[in-house]
This record gives structure tokens, sequence and C-alpha cells, in this order.
């Protein structure tokens, strides 16, 4: 069958379209293109395609397949085009080529095609292309759908008090610390409680996530892609809730780099956060970015965790080195001491004030050794007080979150 097929009948509307310099060079794809739509298709040029998706008649198409071959790479540019113009009516676009560089199809998927079948066509791989694009499509309406059932209302009246938590080594408890934290102030009272926010920007290796056992939602990505268009609505789209009470942003799926974003997006999320909750608590990552001073400068509390070991005692100086040559405000962080003395150690507690005064700091909340039901309780995606309610770790933080809470209410009544 080497001969342009017929225009569709009233019985057959176009659903899809090849685009080609000249179709019967793509046998073949005339072939699959009858077996897969019957007569629901039809052909256009490169020349015809871009007036034909102007018009209300291309609402009707599913996809287009765009077939080329080397002689074709010198009109890259209109190809583009083109895709680009079925892509701004959600129309999907398969490129079919033949004898094409890498460097020109690599400019054309990214310039937006979904997907990239050779000629010649391997038998069944045009209908297995549809098959996916179709799959994509319907999994994406069902994704909008629970989005629009699941996602977060926000009320933008709040000014809400920032709370980071740095962690100065690895494994020192910041994150349970964190998302601990974020749930006790979120259930300091028994009715009326304040609007909580916990936000992970661990970009790489958050865990707040696996420590409320909540998904990683591909709308996190998007909202940290797209930062300059960045609303109450798209916010509350990326977040999650956590028993009703208590909205997350948790990191990632993937891996990203920390740099991807800047110290502006940055202050733009927390100001976002902010104007939405009362309290907004931020799970910092372990390592010093171009941002931590952009949250150093708006947090109201920003809590150091670290623990009685030379590794912590020698992190603290350098951060105080660095934060100091930068003129950056050291004093402002609180340090706390994790897996500290007991009550009865006498010993440790010297050794706690020793090391507090060599370093220049003062340790504000000696916070109890949890043991393992801590670690229990973050396999298990809980908070303590599910897990493990009188765990003595638990009460300290939950004695810290209500007097956080009490502040902030003070506060608010003076003003």
């Amino acid at each position: 069958m080497t001969s342009t097929p017929p225009l569709p009948t009233a019985q057959s509307p176009i659903v899809a379209c090849t685009i080609s310099r000249n179709v019967q060079n793509f046998d073949l794809l005339i072939e699959d293109m009858e077996g897969l739509l019957g007569e629901g298709w039809g052909d256009l040029g490169f020349g015809e395609a871009l007036a034909f998706l102007d018009q209300p008649d291309a609402d009707g198409l599913e996809f287009v397949a765009m077939a080329i071959d080397e002689e074709d790479e010198e009109n890259l540019a209109l190809m583009n085009q083109i895709i680009a113009a079925a892509k701004a009516r959600r129309i999907d676009v398969i490129l079919i080529a033949e004898d094409v560089t890498p460097a020109a199809l690599h400019q054309l998927l990214r310039g937006g095609a979904d997907e990239f079948v050779p000629y010649p066509l391997p038998e069944g791989e045009l209908a297995a292309a549809v098959e996916r694009l179709r799959k994509k499509e319907q999994d994406d309406l069902e994704l909008t759908t629970r989005r629009g059932k699941d996602s977060v209302k926000l009320s933008g009246d709040g000014d809400g008090v920032l709370i980071a938590v740095q962690g100065l080594a690895g494994g020192c408890g910041a994150t349970t610390f964190a998302v601990n934290l974020a749930w006790e102030l979120a259930n300091v009272t028994k009715e009326g409680g304040p609007r909580v926010c916990l936000i992970d920007l661990g970009l790489q290796f958050g865990s707040v996530a696996t420590y409320l056992d909540l998904p990683r939602r591909e709308a996190v990505i998007e909202l940290l892609s797209e930062m300059d268009n960045m609303d109450g609505d798209s916010f509350a789209q990326a977040l999650s809730s956590f028993e009703g009470k208590l909205n997350v942003l948790t990191s990632p799926s993937d891996l990203l780099p920390l740099d991807m974003v800047g110290p502006g997006e940055v202050k733009a999320l927390l100001d976002v956060a902010r104007e939405h909750f009362d309290f907004v608590v931020v799970d910092m990552p372990s390592t010093i970015t171009q941002w931590t001073d952009t949250v150093l400068t708006e947090a109201q509390v920003y809590f150091a965790l670290l623990e009685l070991d030379m590794r912590s005692a020698q992190n603290v100086l350098r951060l105080k080195r660095a934060m100091q040559s930068e003129d950056l405000p050291f004093d402002k962080l609180r340090f706390l001491l994790n897996r500290g003395p007991k009550f009865t150690d006498l010993q440790g507690k010297s050794r706690a004030k020793r090391m507090a005064e060599s370093l220049g700091i003062s340790l504000d909340l000696h916070l109890s050794d949890g043991g393992k039901p801590v670690s229990q309780a973050c396999d298990h995606g809980l908070p303590l007080s599910t897990q493990a309610a009188k765990n003595p770790l638990r009460k300290e933080i939950a004695k810290l979150a209500a007097e956080l809470y009490a502040v902030g209410q003070s506060e608010a009544e003076a003003a």
C-alpha cells in the first residue's frame, strides 16, 4: 500500500495524522496507521501542518506521527514549530525517523516530541507507542482527579512563625526532632490548634516522607521546577496531609541538585508557607547551601542539633568560623544537645558543660536518648506520640512545642 489514504468519512472522524515531506516514502507507516485506525486518519505535508493545527478541526486529534529522514534535517526549525503547535493543543507527537543524526533527534525530542520509533517500523511498535501515550494520559487524568480530592485547602491570612532545624552531624536526630516538633505543634491544643506546615528541604536525601509514611509526589518536582509561577494553589497541590492535621512538603521523588533552587526561590517558598500557616517547620539538609543564610535570616527560631562527641564539636567550630567570616548571625542559632546525659549522669553533664564553654555556645536544651522506640517509630512512619507516647524524648519535644505555642500566642495578643 503506497497511495495516500482517502479522507475519512463522517462515520470515521480523524483521530490522528501523519506529517511528512511525502508519506509515500514511508509505506510501512501507512500500513500501520491503517491497521491501527482504519480510515480514521489523514496525511499532512510540513507546509500544511502548521495551518491545520491552528484550526478548530485539530482539536479532535489524539496524536500526530511525524515521519522524517536525513533530507528533512535542514528544516528542523519548522518541525520544532509543528511540534510546539501540536503540544499547545495537547496533541501527542510520535517521531518516526530514518537515518537521522542523533543531534537532530535529540533536538526534536527536547522540543516536545513524546515518543520515538525508528523506521523501518518494528512490528507492532507504532501500536505500542500509541498505547503508552494513552496510558500516560489516563494516569495524568487520574492524578489530576486525585489531586482535586486530596488537595490541601489553604487560607491566606497567616503570618506564620518560621522554625528551622539543622543537624550539625550525620545521624544526630535533626529530622526526627523536626517531624515530632511539627506534629506536637499541630496537636498542642485539643481543638482549634495552629495550622502547621513541615517542609523538607533535604532535596537529595530528605527523610520526612519516610518518617511519616507519605508518598513522594511528582507535584513537588513540578513546584520546584516552576518557582517563578508558584502561588498558593500550586503550593497546596504539592502538599501531603498527615492524618488531616499536619501538612507536609516532602522531598522530591528523585535526587535533585541542592542548587536547583536559589535564595530567591527559597524565600518565595517560605513566604507562601508563612502566609498560609501559623507555624512552618523546615528540616534543613546537613549541607550548608547557598540559601542556608536565607532560611537563617527569615527564621524566628533556628535549632542546631548536635551530640556529645568530637565530630559535633569540630563541626560547630567550622560552622562558627564560616558564619563569622561572612558576617552571618551565628548567635541566632539555638543549640540542642540530642541523646544528652541522663539526670543522674553527673560526669556526662560535666562533659556537656565543658564542651559548651570550649565552643563558646550555650546548650539551650538537653534532649533525652529515646532509645530503640525512636528508630522504630521512624521505621513505622509514625510520630512518637503515636508509637511511644511516654518516651522521654517525646515528652521533652511536646513541652518545647507547648512553650513555642505559648510564646506565639502572647506575641499575637500583644500585637
